[in-house]
C-alpha cells in the first residue's frame, strides 16, 4: 500500500515537473513575438486616437452642377474627340470648369470640357492634385511627387480598400502624402511623416511583413497562427501551474531574487491570463482571414456602351438641382443615373432615366443594386470557385445605407451603399455602391464571427460605453500586463539554471 502511494506521488511530482518545464519552454519560444506584438499594439491607440493627425476635409462636399457650363451632351463631346465607346462617366467640376470624366473602353480616365468638348491634357493627374489640395486646404505647397498606385503597399494598406489611387506627396515640413481615388472623387487616406513611421513599425512588428517579404504570405500567416497557438498554450499552462496547482509546487525562499520574480510573474500572469488568451485567440482568428488577398477592388461592373447609342441631347433634368450624373446598365438596358439634391436641401435622391425615352425607372437604385449583386456573385464564382446561390426568391432585405453601422463599419470606406441580405446557409449580405458599380463588401456568418471576435477581444469594443479614451486605456493596460508578465518570465528563465 505504501509503495503504491509512493509511486502515485512520484508520478504526480513528475507530471508537475514536466508541466512546469513545458511552460518554461513554450514561454521562451514566444517571448520575442509577445514583445513585438504588445509594444506595437501599445502604439496603436496613441497613433489612432490621441496623436492622430487631422486634415481640414475628409470628403468632397457635393455642389450643384452649373448648367451654364453644360452646353454639350455626352455624345457630342465623345464624337468631338472620336471616342467610339465608354465604360462609365461622371461629372466633375474643378478649376472653374465642368468636365465629363469618361472611363474609356481601355480603362483610361479622360476629362472632356462640357462646354467646348476639348480634352484636358493629363486631366486625371490634374484632378488628383486638385482633390489633394482640396482635402488638405493647401494651395501653395509644392508637389514633390505624384504617382498612380494600382496595388496596396506598406504605407497604403489593403484596409484602405480603394484602388487605383493617386499618391500625391507634398513638399511640406510634415511630409504629408495624400491618396485620392479620382473615379469617385474620394480620399483614400493621408500620411504625414509621423504616421508613416508608425505604419512601418506596426507593419514590421505587428503584421510581420518582413516574413512575407522573405517567404510568402501563406508562410507568414501560418507562422503567426502557430505562435499565437503556442501563446494560448502558455497562458493555459501558466493558469494551471500558478492558479490551480500552485500549492503543490515547492516555494522559493522569501526575499530572494527568484522568489520576487516568481511572485510577481504569478500575480500578474493570473491577472492577465484571460486577456492573453483572448488577444491571442482573436489575433489568430483574424489572421486566418488573411490567407486570401483582398479582391474587393477588382469587383466592378462596367459594360461597354457604344457612343452612337447615346442620345444626342442632354437628358431632361427636372426638379431639384443636379449633383452628378452617370451610366447604369440593367439587364442590357442603359439608363442615365441622376443624383439630385433633395428639395429640403438635406441629402440627395437618385433617379434612373431610360437613355432613349427618358422614362423614370421606379426604385431604380434598388433594382440596379440587385442586378449588380448578381453580377458580382458570378464574378466571385469565376475568380474563387465559391458558389453562393442568390436570387430574388431568397432576398430577404434591401436597404440604402447612408452611414456605417456595426456590420458595415467605417473600414469599408464606401457610402452610400445598398445592403442586400440573402437567406443563404451563410446569411450572405452584399453591400453595393451603385454610383461606381462596385462591390463594397460581401459579409457572411464567418465574417461576422471574426469581426465580433476581433472587435470585442482584440479592440475591446465592449468598453465602448465608457468612451474611446477609457476603452483605449484599458486595452493598453491589458497589453502592458501581458508584456510585463512575459519579461518577468524571461528573467526567471535566465535566473533559474
Amino acid at each position: 500500500m505504501e509503495k503504491t502511494l509512493v509511486k502515485s506521488s512520484n508520478k504526480t511530482t513528475g507530471l508537475r515537473r514536466r508541466l512546469y518545464r513545458w511552460h518554461r519552454i513554450i514561454g521562451i519560444i514566444t517571448v520575442i513575438p509577445v514583445i513585438f506584438w504588445t509594444l506595437s499594439g501599445l502604439m496603436h491607440p496613441f497613433m489612432a486616437n490621441w496623436f492622430k493627425p487631422t486634415i481640414p476635409n475628409t470628403f468632397l462636399v457635393p455642389k450643384p452642377i452649373n448648367k451654364d457650363q453644360m452646353s454639350l451632351s455626352l455624345r457630342e463631346v465623345l464624337e468631338k474627340n472620336r471616342i467610339e465607346a465608354l465604360k462609365a462617366f461622371q461629372l466633375v467640376a474643378f478649376e472653374g470648369k465642368t468636365y465629363y470624366q469618361v472611363k474609356s473602353a481601355k480603362d483610361q480616365l479622360l476629362y472632356l470640357d462640357a462646354t467646348t468638348g476639348k480634352l484636358l491634357e493629363n486631366g486625371d493627374k490634374a484632378y488628383a492634385i486638385w482633390l489633394a489640395r482640396y482635402f488638405l486646404e493647401d494651395q501653395t505647397s509644392a508637389i514633390k511627387a505624384i504617382t498612380l498606385q494600382t496595388d496596396f503597399d506598406a504605407t497604403y494598406k489593403s484596409i484602405n480598400r480603394l484602388l487605383p489611387v493617386w499618391k500625391v506627396d507634398f513638399a511640406r515640413s510634415d511630409g504629408m502624402t495624400i491618396y485620392v481615388e479620382t473615379a469617385s472623387s474620394r480620399l483614400g487616406t493621408y500620411n504625414p511623416t509621423s504616421r508613416k513611421a508608425f505604419l512601418w513599425i506596426f507593419d514590421i512588428f505587428h503584421n510581420w511583413s518582413f516574413l512575407g517579404a522573405i517567404t510568402n504570405n501563406t508562410i507568414r500567416v501560418t507562422f503567426m497562427i502557430v505562435l499565437l497557438g503556442i501563446i494560448i498554450l502558455s497562458a493555459l499552462s501558466g493558469l494551471v501551474i500558478y492558479g490551480m496547482l500552485w500549492k503543490k509546487f515547492r516555494k522559493p525562499k522569501a526575499g530572494n531574487r527568484i522568489g520576487i520574480l516568481r511572485k510577481y510573474h504569478r500575480q500578474i500572469g493570473l491577472a492577465t491570463a484571460l486577456v492573453t488568451f483572448t488577444f491571442a485567440f482573436s489575433g489568430a482568428f483574424h489572421a486566418t482571414r488573411k490567407y486570401e488577398p483582398n479582391h474587393l477592388p477588382s469587383y466592378v461592373y462596367e459594360p461597354i456602351t457604344e457612343t452612337n447609342t447615346l442620345p444626342k441631347q442632354l437628358p431632361a433634368i427636372q426638379g431639384a438641382p443636379l449633383l452628378n450624373m452617370g451610366l447604369a446598365t440593367i439587364a442590357g438596358t442603359p439608363y442615365f443615373r441622376l443624383v439630385q439634391a433633395k428639395a429640403e436641401g438635406k441629402g440627395s435622391e437618385v433617379n434612373y432615366l431610360h437613355l432613349q425615352t427618358g422614362e423614370v425607372l421606379p426604385e431604380g437604385d434598388l433594382r440596379y443594386a440587385v442586378y449588380l449583386a448578381e453580377q458580382f456573385n458570378q464574378q466571385i464564382q469565376e475568380k474563387t470557385g465559391e458558389i453562393t446561390v442568390i436570387s430574388s426568391q431568397n432576398l430577404v432585405e434591401k436597404a440604402v445605407l447612408t452611414r456605417f453601422d456595426e456590420e458595415y463599419g467605417f473600414v469599408f470606406k464606401r457610402l452610400p451603399v445598398v445592403k442586400l441580405h440573402y437567406n443563404t446557409p451563410q446569411q450572405t449580405a452584399y453591400y453595393v455602391e451603385t454610383s461606381t458599380a462596385r462591390l463594397a463588401a460581401k459579409i457572411e456568418n464567418i465574417d461576422r464571427a471574426e469581426g465580433f471576435s476581433f472587435g470585442v477581444f482584440h479592440k475591446f469594443s465592449f468598453m465602448a460605453w465608457a468612451g474611446k479614451d477609457v476603452r483605449d486605456l484599458t486595452t493598453m493596460l491589458s497589453a502592458l500586463g501581458v508584456l510585463v508578465v512575459s519579461l518577468f518570465g524571461l528573467a526567471l528563465f535566465i535566473k533559474i539554471k
